[in-house]
């Protein structure tokens, strides 16, 4: 059944039989009997309001006038006013009628039937499938929120095992951190009563005369950071400003600025062929400082600024200087420790073996404090004097501050 074709009715069939056959009942009745029937004089105009007799010709009305919408008598086709009107016997009047009734309620029936099937066949069918449609669809959110709730569960479980870890791991570093803070003033408790002895019961003159004491830093992390944080609490916390870049090393990947406290990286475009030095890297963008170190307390910082890859450190002077080979690059021989800058991370570097370092706070600038006597390297960050490395290590010979540069720029801080 078409869903778009227009219903014309709005009672079931049986009604529409029962109203077409009181129709025609009265139709029939209309044209057999001489009953009668009330018509207003504006629609006839030839009849009385009680006869069924033509009231010009005293005839049977057994004539329709299509024209006038009428019934006449054979007279009035003739001689009256609708002699020039369509006009049709009564019994073929009412035959037609009868038959158009007939049509009608026949194609009421088809239309009936159309819409039962319709009822009974499509929208059952859709009805089904709708149902079997809502129910996996039921099925399939059950199961997608069961899957939902094992993974939250999962991960909640995953997240209490972390935090548990987490908590373990902060309590032990928190008992190590006791313990050695414990020391440090067990340590500093003796160092004061040694000093206040030696205060009280030694002479001016010796006392002017004789030599400070000095500790050294133990080989507690903490110990030596505090030992560092003292020293550069000192007058050597910027270190020497004779300290600058010796320029007779300086590779051809670099460029030294004028005051010869700044390094820069070159593009491979931008180079420039320098005479030849035996003392000059030839291949890694390195550079040496011109202080030779063999005695006492020595530190330097370095100005990072945006620079990403970079090392600075320690080397000794026999270090090499030439080809591509590990000899000349630092960190990757015994001959010198550095710390590096790359990506991002930091590592210390020494004979080939890279220790990654958790830096918390990235430092602005880096520094250095080598002190000889204890044979003691620091790295640390001279903004807030964290030790971020420390190397203790029976240096051989005079060392030299040692840099490299393969992005941007780097500068010693007086």
């Amino acid at each position: 059944m078409d869903l778009q074709q227009p219903i014309f009715f709005s009672l079931d069939v049986h009604q529409h039989e029962t109203l077409s056959a009181k129709v025609v009942s009265r139709l029939s009745r209309k044209a057999a009997s001489t009953s009668v029937v009330t018509t207003s004089d504006s629609e006839s105009g030839n009849f009385s309001g009680e006869s069924e007799l033509c009231m010009e010709h005293e005839s049977d009305l057994d004539w329709f006038c299509s024209s006038e919408q009428k019934l006449i008598c054979l007279h009035c086709t003739i001689v009256g006013s609708c002699q020039s009107h369509t006009v049709t016997p009564l019994v073929s009047r009412v035959t037609g009628v009868r038959n158009q009734l007939v049509n009608i309620c026949e194609k009421m029936q088809l239309q009936a039937q159309r819409m039962e099937r319709f009822i009974n066949q499509t929208l059952t069918a859709k009805e089904r499938a709708l149902q079997v449609e809502a129910s996996g669809a039921r099925e399939q959110v059950v199961a997608q929120v069961s899957v939902v709730r094992e993974a939250v569960e999962e991960e909640e479980q995953r997240l209490l095992d972390a935090v548990q870890r987490e908590e373990e791991r902060v309590e032990q570093c928190l008992l190590t951190q006791r313990a050695h803070w414990g020391q440090a003033l067990a340590m500093l408790t003796q160092t004061r009563t040694r000093l206040v002895h030696t205060l009280t019961n030694t002479p001016d003159i010796q006392l002017a005369i004789g030599k400070q004491p000095r500790s050294s830093p133990s080989d507690s992390k903490l110990m030596r950071g505090l030992w560092a944080s003292a020293i550069l609490l000192g007058p050597t916390a910027y270190g020497s400003a004779n300290l600058t870049f010796d320029q007779r090393t300086v590779s051809s990947a670099l460029s030294l600025s004028e005051d010869l406290c700044t390094l820069t990286f070159l593009p491979k475009w931008s180079r420039q062929s320098p005479p030849y030095n035996p003392a000059r890297f030839d291949c890694w963008p390195n550079a040496l400082g011109t202080l030779a170190i063999s005695s006492g307390t020595h530190s330097w910082v370095i100005d990072m600024g945006e620079s990403g890859a970079f090392k600075v450190g320690v080397c000794y002077s026999s270090m090499g200087r030439k080809d591509s080979g590990n000899d000349s690059h630092l960190g990757y021989n015994i001959q010198s420790w550095v710390l590096s800058k790359y990506n991002g991370d930091f590592s210390f570097c020494h004979a080939g073996k890279n220790t990654p370092l958790h830096v918390v706070h990235k430092p602005k600038s880096l520094g250095l404090l080598l002190d000889w006597p204890s044979q003691t390297l620091i790295f640390y960050d001279p903004d807030s004097s964290a030790v971020l490395h420390s190397v203790r290590h029976a240096f051989s010979g005079p060392l030299l501050p040692a840099f490299a540069v393969a992005d941007r720029s780097v500068s010693i801080l007086h």
